[in-house]
């Protein structure tokens, strides 16, 4: 008889993982498959039992979310706020970026405007702060500019200029890197204004740039446009204008040193 119980019982377990796996529950089966390895008497109760498969299934899907969002979101650098080297010298204060952490400021649509020379690590920012937001839950997107203007360009040869504006408007954070690296041409400065618009007061914009920004209106050189576009980044905007050494040539340095 016993037998005859222990067998229908894993009959029973073995259909039941079958099942979360058919509706693709995979945190509840991973979760349920390690507590059938467990002795019978170690088992939890059937409410604990619950909890710990629904808390399982939670955690799938934020991590599914979050790593589905990293592979959209094209970052240039896989890195992280923990990462950030925080100094007086770079001008970057952990107190600055602890108060971004929670993306609240996505919430209220403000923007982020980094400037620093090459190398400062305003790219690493940029992307520090992109791969916060997708662990938050943030849809974002970062872009060059040279690929930004490579799209525009494409977009207005093939019709999709709109349908392009529509998809970028569904990004939470568009991240804007290597911003004044080459001149900027009508399209683009248009088209950037057109952006602007539609995310302001609704969504954030990142732009990570070597000039300083006090020099962007200058770089723009339309000057009407310039206005405008200005105007729609710096309200309600976050400055990091990092300073300094290198941190690639530093990085070189001191592994010369080592060796």
């Amino acid at each position: 008889i016993i037998s005859i119980i222990k067998t229908n019982l894993n009959m029973n377990t073995t259909a039941t993982l079958e099942q979360l796996k058919d509706l693709k529950l995979q945190g509840m089966a991973r979760s349920y498959e390690a507590v059938l390895q467990l002795p019978v008497n170690q088992h939890p109760e059937a409410h604990h039992l619950i909890a710990q498969l629904s808390e399982a299934e939670r955690q799938n899907r934020v991590q599914y979310k979050t790593q589905l969002y990293l592979k959209l979101s094209k970052l240039r650098y896989a890195g992280s706020l923990e990462e950030i080297s925080y100094s007086a010298s770079r001008n970057l204060a952990k107190e600055q970026i602890l108060q971004l952490a929670d993306c609240s400021y996505i919430d209220r649509s403000e923007n982020i405007l980094i400037s620093g020379a090459t190398g400062a690590g305003k790219s690493f920012l940029a992307c520090a702060l992109g791969h916060q937001a997708c662990a938050m839950g943030y849809k974002t997107l970062y872009l060059n500019l040279n690929r930004f203007t490579e799209k525009i360009m494409v977009a207005k040869l093939d019709g999709s200029f709109v349908k392009l504006l529509n998809q970028l408007e569904k990004v939470s954070l568009l991240i804007l890197d290597d911003f004044g690296l080459a001149p900027m041409d009508q399209n683009t400065r248009l088209a950037l204004l057109q952006i602007l618009e539609d995310r302001y007061n609704k969504k954030s914009v990142i732009i990570a740039s070597q000039l300083p920004i006090n020099k962007w209106h200058e770089y723009i050189a339309e000057p009407t446009l310039a206005d405008a576009i200005m105007d729609r980044l710096m309200a309600n905007a976050h400055r990091f204008e990092l300073k300094g050494e290198s941190l690639r040539k530093k990085s070189i340095k001191n592994h010369s040193e080592k060796r």
